[in-house]
């Protein structure tokens, strides 16, 4: 099955193809195709992950990182 990720960056939608063995998620990729490096954000998930087993917590500091670099209206899209 084809994946593909349509998201928007800076406000230009775009759409990528997608492989789970290539990227841990569905960000990761996006931020690959437009040149981002996320090591530092690698480290600080791991991090918000050991201090706290809230997975709210997680959620919202994935989704304000996301939103700081530029993207948003990230979808896995299965053909």
């Amino acid at each position: 099955m084809a994946l593909t990720i349509s998201y928007t960056f800076k406000g230009k939608q775009k759409t990528i193809g997608y492989a789970n063995d290539k990227f841990h998620d569905a960000f990761e990729a996006v931020a690959a195709a437009e040149g981002i490096d996320t090591s530092d954000y690698l480290a600080m998930e791991q991090a918000v992950k050991m201090s706290t087993r809230d997975k709210k917590t997680h959620r919202n500091f994935r989704d304000n990182y996301i939103k700081q670099k530029g993207f948003s209206n990230i979808t896995v899209v299965r053909d």
